[in-house]
Parts: C-alpha cells; sequence; structure tokens
C-alpha cells in the first residue's frame, strides 16, 4: 500500500471536499462523539480553517485514496517561550487502520512543527481509546506533568454554545 502525507491546501477544490469528509467520519466514530457533523460545519469548515492563521491540516492517502486527517493548531508555550504544535484532531479511517498511516501523520506533524522552532507536540486522546494511546506512546508522547507530586494535567472545557 502506497501511502502519502500532504499539507492541506485550504483553496484546493479536492482537499475542500475531503477536509469534510473525512472529519465526519471521525465525528461519527465512537471515539469522535459518534454524532455527525452538522451541515453547517461541514459547508464551512475548511473556509473557518482558512481563517485561522495557526491552522495547518494533513492528509493521508492510501493508495490514492483519503485515508487520514490531523488538524492542528499552533500555540504558544509560555514556560520554554516557544512555540507549541497541538494535535486537535487525528483520525485514521477505519478500513485504513493497521497500516502505518497514523504513524506517518505524527512524523509529518513533528517534522512540520520542527520546522516552525517548536519546543513540543500536544494532543488530547480520550482515557478509553487505548488504540490511539498505544500509538501515541509508541511515537513518544506521555502524560502530561511540570511535577510527579502534583499530578498528570487534566483536560476540561465549558462550552459556551447552548
Amino acid at each position: 500500500m502506497r501511502i502519502e502525507i500532504i499539507k492541506a491546501n485550504y483553496n484546493n477544490p479536492q482537499h475542500q471536499s475531503e477536509i469534510p469528509l473525512l472529519l465526519n467520519e471521525y465525528a461519527n466514530d465512537p471515539m469522535g462523539g459518534g454524532s455527525p457533523l452538522s451541515e453547517h460545519v461541514q459547508k464551512n469548515l475548511v473556509y473557518g480553517l482558512s481563517q485561522q492563521p495557526n491552522a495547518i491540516t494533513f492528509i493521508a492517502y492510501a493508495n490514492g485514496t483519503p485515508a487520514g486527517l490531523a488538524n492542528c493548531f499552533q500555540g504558544f508555550s509560555t514556560f520554554q517561550c516557544q512555540p507549541l504544535l497541538n494535535i486537535h484532531d487525528m483520525m485514521v479511517r477505519s478500513q485504513f487502520r493497521g497500516n502505518g498511516i497514523c504513524t506517518k501523520l505524527l512524523k509529518a506533524i513533528e517534522k512540520a512543527a520542527q520546522e516552525s522552532g517548536c519546543c513540543k507536540i500536544t494532543l488530547e486522546v480520550l482515557s478509553n481509546n487505548t488504540t490511539a494511546q498505544l500509538a501515541y506512546k509508541n511515537f513518544g508522547f506521555a502524560d502530561y506533568q511540570l511535577n510527579p507530586e502534583a499530578g498528570n494535567a487534566l483536560f476540561w472545557q465549558k462550552s459556551l454554545n447552548p
């Protein structure tokens, strides 16, 4: 199987259709929430990403077929006074899992982070998504701690939409 990872171009019509297609498939997966994206999100996602100067999307292709996606956003580490790259969405279509696509996406993300002078890559993963956790651990990710006595960082949210 030929795997290719490309940095998406938000102005490319092919990428404009593939990004919402892949993200919607992720959203429908139990690890993505189990519900489809709204029509509004599907229609406006790529435009919204294009308006974020710190957004980077990678698309994985398996023999020319869209097989995976990573949406990333550059942030800033105040403790290291350097940029960081956060993986906000990471998915591989079920029929393509087990072919090393996740690792290839992570390598592309790491290369982009290094080229941008980032000090680290961050991500969130669900506590029951043991398959993704194993892939991330194998790539070198670990729980975030400042001091082991203070415990691990937790990812929390407060929704602002009714």
